[in-house]
Formats: structure tokens, C-alpha cells, sequence
């Protein structure tokens, strides 16, 4: 062709003058994911709050275009990004937000969301403003200066925290960054936080965009197989073992394998053990289900871990948590068989290595071990079933247990069993930090899939009413009842306001232990006596935090914002404000007071932190002596 005809067939091009706001909403709202067949619309709306970083680009843009992105309006920009981390988590990754802040203060209190997002393998688009490219008005309000580098600003925080950077000085540059933000966020194992830093004068600048550019775009999740060679080692290391056990992650979930699993397990018998964000790929009372595995384990499940000559990851990172810092497995000749279509995580407890999408994997190994009547013996499947009763027994226990005569502090296990009873089939159960983790995973009894959400991978405090608000807008129709601490419903809240303002209405239950319950019984099992754990006032004939509690009406906090607020005195109260919950039509909450240290305590675990090697104070060194002792036991790497 010749170059007249080339500049011929450019000029018929058709393009679109727009701004690099404009272009970027336009684009995210023809974005779509693809498995087994069935399309998503991936990017869902995007939350927000403007500031003079974004208010004049992204902000007249979606004011504008109200048809390209729904925006909602949150309270604080933290909120915002774990608002989107709930919702993409409750739809498996199929679908996404985006955030957008101002620059400065507002861009940088979004960056623990994108650490959430990233070691959780949440996509959220993270879009804050930045400092003028022309450098024009420099240095700008909000800007942090480096006279070293004008090029480095808040914004680049955000790298260490990312899967994916980059900053947009020219409009033509939003082409690649965009589709390369989709790239990654669409990714099953690179997925995490995208962030395109966009400089406040480059958004409102104009540019023929391509029209194609903004067609429909359909990112395909193709499934990995298992490879012949991998099937066939993992079929021989199953059928050699006597006692093996799944530890099942959050991937199953986001391979949509649940039903593959509780096929697999029928068919053999090998019992499951779950992390936090694997729990509820099988109902509790499955006969294989031994509930969660761990630090925060079950008794039959932790058994089973040291017992066990093999164990089967599916779709899990494998932390300390979990692995009981890598002191879990005690049987000389257990091994390691992981399914995962990441290296990073495949690779660890020197595992086998089966990188495979868990949905293939488990299909696979179904119609194999079938086919050769694989099942374990009579035996290990009778000591299962043992322990499994032998704990629900003990979950019955802890639910069962009882407040102190005329006292108002609840045991936080009782509350559990109360709320657990309470709850529908398909009620969804949120929270992410404190002492409650560890007791929903060994007490909370699943009764459905997907209505477990626990953010445990940051365990983040703050996170569990943006979650709630972030799985009510898409979900609406489902109950979702959060579970926060005093301590991290006052670190973040605030987006109780947007749940109200979006009228989507979700009951909160604010487990008041006056003080950070679970940081403190960490503190004293090593030795320390609680110090600065507790919401106490400073005693000024000391100058230490040992005064008078501070007690707050956490009910009235609500209710000056416009919610509903409850408080509950004893069980019996607690239930019937579930039940007047149940019957409002907005955001709820129900304040009740927890007895300081009535968690449910570690069954056969422990969770290796550092504890002085020289101290004073004896029960630091026992603490010091004990930690030492249960490292050797430990597996190294």
C-alpha cells in the first residue's frame, strides 16, 4: 500500500474529542470478563470523593456521563477502596470498582486499601489525582515536596503496594495504561490493586481518541488445565498416602470449584480443612468439613494437620496462620501437593507443584480416583468422624456458655452461637480483624456457600462495614450482617453514612470490649501485663494509660447519624433486637458489651511473634523459652 493510500485510510479513522477523564469512564464502562462461557460486566460504578486533585476532571466527567459509571459518594477514601475490595471479593473477581481521590491526603489514605487489595488478590483501579504536569502552579496545595526528585510525589507510594503503576502526563497515553490497568486487574494470579496516577491538568485536556478504543472488550479467564504428567504424579502421591487433607483457599471459591471439591471429597473421603477465605466452599456439617485450619483451627482439624502424610493445598497462599507458622505438620513423612495457577504460592512447603485452575485440577482427579475406586481406608474415615464430633460438641459448648450473674458483658462465643442461629441460609457473615477472626473460623457454622467473608490476608481494622456496604450494593437483595470491634469501629466507620445515603441497609453488630481485646490477650500470653491495649484514660498520679475505662454509647453514635441503634444487655435482649433489626428498613446497629478475653483460645496451635531474647520481667522470659522450644518443631523453610 502506498503512503497516500496509508494517510488516506488514517483520515477515515473515526475518533472522538474527548478529555482524558471522559475517555478513561467511557472506556471502563465497555469492559467486560468472560468464563465458562458467560460475560460480566467487570467494571461495576467507582466511589470517590473530589477534591481540586480530581473534582474538575474525573468529577465533571462522571457528572456528565452518569450513564458510563454509577458514582457513590463515600465518607472517606479508605472506606472507598475497601468498599470496592468487598464487592469484588463477594462477586469471585468477576467484577471491579474503581476509586478516585484528590491529591495528597487523599490519594495516600487510600493506600492501605491497595495493600488489601493486593495481598488478597482483589483487583480495584485505584485513580487519584496528581500534581500538574506543566508544573505550572508548582508546588501545588497537597503536593509533597522532593528537592532531590520533583518527579517523586505521594503518588508513588503507591508502587510497593501495587501490582500495577503508572502515570498518565499525556493523553494519548491513556491508550496503553488502560488497557494494560485491564490486563492485570482481569488476571487470576497478578491481580491486586492497579493505580494510574492522573495529573489534575492532563485530565481535563482533549484528544481524538480512536472510536474502536472504546468498543466492547471481553477479557477471557481461560481455565489451565492439569498437564498429563501433573495429573499422574498427583494421582500416585494420593493413592500412596494413608492419611491425607485438604487445606482449601479462597481460590476455589474464585475458580468457582466448590461443587468440583464436594465432588472430590465424596468420592474419597479426604477430609477439608479451610483458611479464612476458603470457608464455606462446604456447608458445616459436610462429613469431610473440619472448619478451619490452623491458628484459628479447629481442634479436628489441626489433629488431622499433624497426623497427616499429605497435605493438598488448593488455591491457598499458605501463611503463618494457617501453616501454624510452618509448625503444623508433625508426621516425618507428610509432603506437600499444591494446586494453584500461581508459582509463587505452588512453590512453597517445598510442595509438589500442580499449576492448574482448582475447578480442572479437582475434575480431573475426580474421574481419575474413581476410575481406580480410590477412597481412604475404613479406619482414618472413622477417626474423622470422631473428631468432627468430638468438636461440635465443643462448639456447642462455647455457645452455650453463659454471662457472669447480673453482669452485661456477653461471652463473645455465646454471642456467636446466638447470631449464628439467628442468621438465613444465604445471610453473608463479615469481619476482618480482632479476636473475632479466630472465632468465626473455629465456631461459625456455614450453612451455604458464599456467606462467609473474612478479610484475613491484612487483617484490616475498618474493614467490615465498607465490605457490608461494597457486597449490599451488588448484592441487594442478600441479609449482610457485620461484626466489628470497638477498636476498629473507631478507627473506620464513617461509611455507615454511605450505606444510609445509598439506602442500602445492612446490621452491625459492634462487639464492645472496651479496647483492643485481641492485640491485648497477644500482649499478656507473652509475658506483658496489657500495656496501652486498653481504652483507658491516663491516670495523672502515674502518666500511664491505667484510668478509668472510656465507655461509649456506641448505639447513640448510630443513631446521631441517622441509623438505627440497639443496645443489648444479655443474650435474650440480643436476640430480640436481631429480630427488630430484621423488621427495620435501614442500616442497623446493635451495641453489646464482650468479657475481656472470652475468645475461644488455640487449639493445638500457636502463632510464632517475637518476643525479647533479653528481659527483666520473668514472664517475658518464660514467654521467650516457651517460643523457642515450639520453634524446633517448626519447619524452616
Amino acid at each position: 500500500m502506498t503512503i497516500l493510500k496509508l494517510n488516506v485510510e488514517r483520515m477515515k479513522e473515526k475518533t472522538i474529542r474527548l478529555t482524558v477523564a471522559q475517555a478513561l469512564i467511557k472506556f471502563l464502562a465497555n469492559q467486560y470478563v468472560q468464563i465458562d462461557g458467560k460475560k460480566h460486566k467487570f467494571v461495576r460504578g467507582i466511589f470517590g470523593i473530589f477534591g481540586h486533585g480530581n473534582v474538575t476532571g474525573l468529577g465533571i466527567a462522571l457528572e456528565q456521563y452518569p450513564e458510563y459509571l454509577i458514582y457513590y459518594r463515600v465518607q472517606n477514601e479508605q472506606g472507598g477502596v475497601l468498599a470496592a475490595i468487598g464487592a469484588a471479593k463477594h462477586l469471585n473477581r468477576l467484577g471491579c470498582f474503581a476509586v478516585t481521590s484528590s491529591i495528597g491526603p487523599g490519594a495516600t489514605n487510600m493506600v492501605t486499601g491497595a495493600a488489601v487489595a493486593t495481598v488478597n488478590r482483589i483487583p480495584v483501579l485505584l485513580l487519584p489525582g496528581d500534581i500538574f504536569a506543566d508544573r505550572q502552579p508548582d508546588p501545588v496545595l497537597q503536593q509533597v515536596e522532593q528537592p532531590q526528585d520533583p518527579n517523586l510525589v505521594a503518588n508513588d507510594c503507591f508502587k510497593p503496594v501495587c501490582k500495577y503503576w503508572d502515570r498518565i502526563s499525556r493523553p494519548e497515553q491513556l491508550l496503553n495504561a488502560a488497557i494494560n490497568a485491564m490486563r492485570v486487574l482481569t488476571d487470576p494470579i497478578e491481580t491486586g490493586a492497579v493505580c494510574l496516577c492522573i495529573p489534575q491538568d492532563v485530565q481535563v485536556e482533549a484528544y481524538d481518541y480512536p472510536e474502536d478504543f472504546f468498543r466492547e472488550r471481553i477479557h477471557r479467564i481461560d481455565r489451565r488445565p492439569i498437564s498429563r504428567e501433573a495429573l499422574e504424579i498427583a494421582v500416585a502421591k494420593i493413592r500412596a498416602k494413608k492419611k491425607p487433607l485438604i487445606i482449601a483457599g479462597g481460590g476455589v471459591h474464585y475458580a468457582l470449584a466448590t461443587d468440583q471439591l464436594e465432588e472430590f471429597v465424596r468420592i474419597t473421603g479426604i477430609p477439608v480443612a479451610f483458611t479464612n477465605a476458603g470457608k464455606s466452599a462446604l456447608r458445616w456439617d459436610h462429613p469431610q468439613s473440619l472448619g478451619g485450619m490452623g491458628v484459628m483451627g479447629t481442634l479436628a482439624a489441626n489433629k488431622i494437620a499433624k497426623e497427616s502424610d499429605l497435605i493438598i493445598a488448593i488455591g491457598t497462599r499458605l501463611t503463618d496462620f494457617t501453616t501454624i507458622s510452618k509448625g503444623a505438620f508433625q508426621n516425618p513423612s507428610v509432603e506437600f501437593l499444591s494446586i494453584n495457577v500461581s508459582t509463587l504460592d505452588a512453590y512453597k512447603m517445598e510442595a509438589v507443584q500442580v499449576l492448574a485452575d482448582a475447578k480442572e485440577a479437582l475434575m480431573a482427579l475426580t474421574t481419575e480416583l474413581k476410575k481406580l475406586g480410590y477412597a481412604v481406608d475404613v479406619i482414618y474415615s472413622m477417626h474423622i468422624k470422631h473428631l468432627k464430633v468430638e468438636w461440635e460438641k465443643e462448639v456447642d459448648r462455647l455457645y452455650n456458655l453463659k454471662p457472669d450473674p447480673g453482669s452485661i458483658y456477653l461471652p463473645q462465643s455465646a454471642v456467636i452461637g446466638v447470631l449464628n442461629d439467628f442468621l438465613s441460609d444465604t445471610a453473608v457473615i463479615i469481619n476482618a480483624a480482632g479476636s473475632v477472626p479466630g472465632d468465626l473460623q473455629r465456631l461459625w457454622r456455614c450453612k451455604n456457600k458464599k456467606t462467609y467473608h473474612v478479610e484475613y490476608g491484612y487483617s484490616t481494622m475498618g474493614y467490615e462495614i465498607p465490605a457490608g456496604l461494597g457486597i449490599k450494593l451488588v448484592d441487594p437483595d442478600r441479609e449482610v450482617f457485620v461484626i466489628i470491634g470497638d477498636g476498629s469501629y473507631l478507627m473506620l466507620h464513617t461509611e455507615l453514612v454511605t450505606s444510609l445515603m445509598e439506602q442500602r441497609k445492612i446490621v452491625i453488630l459492634c462487639f464492645d470490649s472496651e479496647g483492643f481485646n485481641s492485640i491485648n490477650s497477644l500482649s499478656t500470653s507473652q509475658g506483658s501485663t496489657g500495656f496501652g491495649n486498653e481504652l483507658r484514660a491516663r491516670d495523672p498520679s502515674t502518666g500511664l494509660l491505667s484510668g478509668p475505662f472510656n465507655l461509649i454509647d456506641f448505639a447513640a453514635n448510630a443513631r446521631s447519624y441517622g441509623a438505627v441503634g440497639y443496645t443489648a444487655n444479655s443474650l435474650e435482649e440480643l436476640r430480640n433486637c436481631l429480630q427488630k433489626a430484621k423488621g427495620e428498613q435501614k442500616t442497623t446497629l446493635i451495641h453489646l458489651k464482650i468479657k475481656r478475653g472470652s475468645q475461644s483460645q488455640g487449639y493445638e496451635s500457636w502463632w510464632r511473634v517475637g518476643v525479647s531474647e533479653v528481659s527483666t520481667m520473668k514472664k517475658v522470659q518464660e514467654a521467650r523459652k516457651k517460643m523457642e522450644d515450639l520453634m524446633k518443631n517448626a519447619k524452616k523453610y
